[in-house]
Formats: structure tokens, sequence, C-alpha cells
């Protein structure tokens, strides 16, 4: 398996790790060997996580209920972690919206940019700097596919997380010859309660191939990030879509805004 190592002999911290893909990318590195420390802000489920996952793959897991969109979480979660050494880092914690930016409250605009721009640029620069003094490591961040998508409701969320796509690439070739290697995944949709999308419309996406599983998004990921790719899109048939979306004339893109439009919130 791509990445495996001797049981317990390296460690991976995975933000969001409570439900969703953030839970999958914690159980595939364990199959894989790691240790793991979980983040979340949901301190009950994130037990109720923590224990599973002890009890299922026998690795150590370290649990921090913390709410990462803060202007100093990731010097708060560094300042914690600083003395353990992290080989792997995924920065998978994220919020969705789906809102025009006039009806976003202002306080929702703020968590949404500091989650995925700033703790997460924070974090890179933190733990790769840490990586490198310890002889290298791994760093993931999940991106979109929504950033080929620059629809109306998404100006927020698919711009906050083209940033983290455009400064993943980058950031990889900064660090590379430090042996630090970074890896952006931009998935489309997901069957997730990430979207607010209903348990029967998640299955029915994964049945017509809409909408991938959580477990498939992070093999595909970490593999990725294990063989050095700066970027990926998780489903490979999605990406002969991505010509499509940036040519969508501006009369169908006013009709996806009315037909969208009841959906925002």
């Amino acid at each position: 398996m791509c990445g495996k190592v001797t049981k317990g002999s390296a460690t991976a911290l995975v933000t969001g790790a409570s439900s969703g893909i953030g839970l999958e990318y914690a159980r595939n590195l364990a199959e894989r060997g790691y240790n793991l420390i979980i983040i979340s802000r949901d301190k009950e489920n994130l037990l109720n996580v923590r224990n599973c996952l002890i009890k299922e793959y026998g690795i150590e897991v370290w649990a921090i209920d913390k709410d990462l969109a803060t202007l100093n979480a990731a010097e708060e979660l560094f300042e914690i972690l600083h003395q353990r050494r992290i080989d792997v880092l995924i920065n998978n914690a994220g919020i969705f919206s789906f809102c025009d930016i006039t009806d976003t409250p202002v306080k929702r605009i703020e968590q949404i940019i500091l989650l995925h721009d700033m703790t997460n640029t924070k974090l890179c620069r933190l733990f790769a700097q840490k990586m490198a003094q310890e002889g290298g490591g791994h760093i993931l961040n999940m991106s979109s596919y929504s950033i080929w998508m620059p629809f109306p409701g998404l100006a927020l969320y698919s711009a906050s997380k083209a940033y983290l796509k455009s400064f993943s690439v980058a950031f990889a070739k900064e660090v590379k010859e430090k042996k630090v290697y970074v890896t952006a995944v931009c998935p489309a949709g997901i069957a997730t309660d990430l979207y607010g999308l209903a348990k029967d419309w998640q299955k029915i996406g994964l049945k017509i191939g809409a909408l991938t599983s959580p477990r498939f998004c992070a093999k595909r990921g970490l593999n990725a990030m294990f063989r050095h790719e700066k970027c990926i899109v998780p489903d490979w048939w999605w990406r002969l879509f991505i010509p499509l979306c940036l040519l969508i004339p501006g009369f169908v893109m006013k009709l996806i805004r009315k037909y969208t439009k009841k959906f925002q919130k």
C-alpha cells in the first residue's frame, strides 16, 4: 500500500476528522500504520471516533476538540503539538456555503476565510518548517472542484478553495527541496452531510456517478500525496468537464442561477 509504515512508527494529524472525508482520511491512514491526532470542534463525536479507531486498528489516537476558524487557531494548535513529530498533515476541516455574498452574514464570511485560507496557510508554514527540520513529511490540503465553477452562490466558497489550491501548488515547489511534499485535492461532489444533502439524494448521487464516496476520495487523495503529486481531481471523469465549466455562456448561467436560487441558504 502506498505510504504504508510500520505500525505506530509515524503520526498523522487530521483536521475535521469527526465525520465525512476527514474520518475516512483518518481510517485510511490508520490502515497504513499511522498513529493519529484528530481535530474537530464536535467533541462528543470526536471522542467516539477516537475510541472506534483505537479499537479497530490498535493504534494510538489523540483527540483535540478545537475550533480552527479563529485568527490564532494555527498557532494555538502548533503550541499544543510542537513537541510531537508530525509526519503527515491533512488540512481537511471546511465549511460549505451556498449563498449570495450580500445575503451571507459577515461572521460566516470571516469564519470561512479564516478556516480555509488563514488557518491552513499558517498550519502549512508551521508544520512544514518543523517537518523540514526533522527530515521531511507530507501535507494534503482539501481544495474543491468548485474552483472551476464560479457560479452565483458559490463566490465565497469557491474563491476560498481556489486560494488554497493555488497556494498549495506554489508552496509545494518551495518546500520540495526540503523533502516536504504538498498536495491539493480538488474533489467534485462527495456523498457527505457537508452540503446539507439528504441521505436518499446522496445514495442516488452515488448510483448515477454524480457523487463519489468519502472513502474513495480519501484513498485517491492520499495515494496522490504519497506519489508527490501537486494537485489531483480524485474522480477522473470530472476532469473532462473542467473546460466546459469555464466556458459556460451567460444565458446558461442565468438559467442555473434561476434554478438554484431557491436552494441558497
